[in-house]
């Protein structure tokens, strides 16, 4: 995928369908249901058992449907809720991520693993915890493609929406207007207006959607609420 394609999928105004909970076992077939819908940014968690409890998955998952992503007019999203998150990105860009986003908190080197990320080719992403303040990305604002707020805390999908979140969400974009905000955690037809409304304009959705009967008409329903692409 060109540079100027990455950019402008995650420019605009998108869900992206998290697999972390969708049926491993038809991963692919899940997958081609919500890009058939509409979808162009698949999302792909990644934990490691340290920074938060769980472990999810790695490059392999996200190497084994790059290639149908992106040949359908898509890129991968990648979410690193790991420690030292420098250590990872590279073999992340190998399996095929277009933007690697990774948590403020995980390391204490996040102006060099956003400069690493895109000198890998990818978009750089840079993920904040609901406890941690705006204040914490305002120094790395010219680094960042994309800021990720946690409208939830990281490590389980399934959790109810945090009430504050679009108050965050607007301050992000208030004090920092550059680089597009992604909300995780919680979001669905009834919060995604909410922070769309506040900012947001790239919104995860993971058990909303695999959870539901009907995954297609699942994503259809919050892209209609967050008024989409």
């Amino acid at each position: 995928m060109s540079a100027d394609a990455r950019h402008e999928l995650f420019r605009g105004r998108r869900v992206a369908p998290s697999i972390l909970s969708s049926d491993f076992a038809r991963l692919g077939e899940q997958v081609a249901e919500v890009m058939a819908a509409g979808a162009r940014l698949i999302h792909v968690d990644v934990m490691d058992g340290h920074f938060v409890p769980p472990i999810t998955i790695g490059p392999l998952i996200a190497g084994a449907i790059a290639d149908q992503v992106h040949d359908a007019g898509g890129a991968i999203d990648v979410h690193l809720m790991i420690e030292r998150p420098e250590n990872q990105i590279e073999e992340f860009a190998k399996a095929g991520a277009d933007c690697i986003s990774f948590h403020q908190e995980a390391t204490p080197h996040a102006n060099r693993t956003l400069s690493a990320i895109r000198e890998l080719g990818c978009l750089a992403g840079l993920a904040l915890n609901p406890g941690t303040s705006v204040d914490a990305a305002a120094e790395l604002d010219d680094s960042v493609d994309v800021l990720l707020c946690m409208t939830v805390n990281p490590g389980w999908g399934g959790q109810p929406f945090i009430d504050s979140s679009p108050g965050k969400v607007q301050r992000l974009r208030t004090e920092l207007g550059k680089p597009a905000i992604e909300v995780d955690g919680g979001i669905d037809p009834s919060t995604a207006l909410s922070v769309a409304d506040a900012g947001a304009s790239l919104f995860v959705a993971g058990s909303a959607i695999f959870g539901a009967d009907e995954p297609a008409a699942a994503y259809a329903a919050i892209a209609a609420a967050a008024k989409a692409d």
